[in-house]
């Protein structure tokens, strides 16, 4: 008894071949066409338990036909293959009824298994929603690690799921969540995004929730929370491993009740947010360190999505440099273009700050080269004036510090002036390092002056001292 039966549509001779022999091996019956007219007569006819179609025909589209196929034959199950690999290929995919998208070329195995799939599972009809917004899409690349990343972002465009993002800095990962909320069920709503890691630990639960007015010292008014001013929409908590354990607890609570209270509140506000998190620590090393809640972990960490490092996809490096010459020509820029020598340089490169380090060289190259025709030899040259510039210090504490005393040097001597400040010049400057040092240690402790002292090493009496002599304001942990 066959498994299945299966309409193939393809102008590509070679494809129809060698999907008849692998689905036909796998137990299937297969009859193929080289057009769409054919394929659309056997739909109407009843034939077929799964269409497989490219979306570029001879006489037709394949995603105009789509909407008539759903129409007439609601459960038959429609796998697309397309060449042109973008995330709005598979957006469309999936906003057309389609079971599945595949990016040409595509592995047979991988294929099968979703035939498979298809024929043993019932799905619903999702939701249609047209477009044309090819050329403005966030994300660019045709590797095969970004064809993953749209296929899965595809199925979660018209869910609520709450999705995880991880990479690196630098890969892209707001890009990311926008795109879930612009081309989603949400996308009327409003996208809110807080960043754990530039903000005072003291006011991410003030932030977040909102807090009404006298609910710590300087709160002179009711502000909003971040989950207030997203409420029918998404909220991106990026950096997710930078937030406090405390504000950890109440996002928690959140996420198991969907209510919250603002900081000083009492009365519980329900909340219709979408949640997508971003992180480029290892939150399970987190969580073994005490650092991050597990049981958070598990809420957050609903949809897994990694964002692989540009060096992982550098055959996406051309297609992503042509893509931000053409975003800088658009602000004013003169057009530029790359050499294949330039090309394979750049392909060359490891890329340690991922696609935000490309971009920022694409405007270099842009602003500061005359010629529009872009070599090897000048890529060579500002590859090797940033790798000197370090993208990250390895202890920026200290590189803080010296870039602080350098500044007031500058600022007492002037521009290597010849005369000699006023004298002293060691208390001066002592004094502007002390007063941002001390106010940095109160807010890491949450103004407990016992554990900033100890985190200092200066005594007690020593640090109360200063707090008074620099007249330091203390602001208490907000609970």
């Amino acid at each position: 008894m066959q498994a299945g039966s299966i309409l193939v549509a393809d102008d590509d001779a070679a494809i129809r071949t060698v999907l008849n022999q692998a689905l036909s091996r796998a137990g299937y019956e297969v009859r193929s066409t080289g057009n769409a007219t054919t394929l659309w007569r056997w739909v109407s006819q009843g034939e077929g338990d799964l269409v497989i179609t490219d979306v570029v025909m001879p006489d037709e589209n394949a995603f105009d036909m789509l909407p008539r196929i759903k129409k007439l034959r609601p459960e038959l199950p429609v796998v697309v293959m397309s060449a042109q690999n973008t995330l709005m290929t598979a957006i469309r995919a999936s906003e057309k009824g389609a079971y599945d998208y595949l990016p040409k070329p595509f592995d047979l195995k991988e294929l099968i298994a979703i035939v498979g799939r298809a024929l043993s599972e019932p799905k619903g009809k999702p939701a249609v929603r047209s477009s044309d917004e090819a050329e403005n899409m966030p994300l660019v690349g045709r590797s095969a690690a970004m064809q993953e990343i749209y296929r899965v972002l595809a199925r979660l465009m018209q869910t609520d799921l709450t999705v995880m993002i991880s990479g690196e800095s630098g890969t892209g990962k707001e890009l990311v969540a926008r795109a879930l909320h612009d081309y989603g069920k949400r996308r009327s709503g409003a996208f809110v995004a807080i960043n754990m890691a530039a903000i005072p630990r003291d006011l991410i639960e003030s932030e977040l929730f909102g807090h009404e007015k006298g609910a710590f010292t300087g709160a002179n008014t009711r502000s909003v929370g971040r989950f207030e001013q997203a409420e029918g929409g998404t909220l991106f908590l990026d950096e997710i491993g930078d937030m406090p354990m405390e504000a950890q607890t109440r996002l928690l609570r959140v996420l198991q009740q969907g209510e919250y209270t603002t900081v000083g509140g009492r009365t519980p506000i329900k909340t219709d947010v979408r949640i997508v998190a971003a992180t480029n620590k290892d939150l399970r090393v987190l969580i073994q360190q005490g650092l991050f809640r597990e049981d958070l972990f598990f809420r957050l960490n609903v949809v897994p999505l990694r964002l692989p490092p540009l060096r992982e996809r550098a055959e996406d490096v051309p297609d992503l440099a042509r893509h931000f010459f053409k975003l800088v020509e658009r602000e004013g820029l003169p057009p530029k273009h790359l050499d294949v020598s330039a090309v394979e340089r750049l392909k060359r490169h490891r890329w340690p700050g991922n696609v935000r380090e490309l971009e920022n060289l694409v405007r270099r190259l842009s602003a500061l080269y005359p010629q529009e025709t872009l070599t090897a030899a000048i890529i060579e040259q500002e590859l090797a004036t940033s790798e000197t510039m370090p993208l990250e210090s390895e202890n920026p504490s200290d590189e803080t510090l010296s870039a602080s005393v350098e500044r007031h040097m500058t600022r007492y001597f002037g521009k290597f002036g010849e005369e000699l400040p006023p004298p002293g010049l060691y208390h001066r400057i002592l004094r502007d390092i002390e007063e941002p040092l001390i106010g940095a240690a109160l807010a890491a402790t949450r103004g407990n002056q016992i554990k900033a002292a100890e985190l200092l090493g200066v005594n007690r009496n020593t640090l109360r001292k200063k707090i008074r002599d620099l007249d330091i304001q203390v602001i208490r942990s907000i609970r």
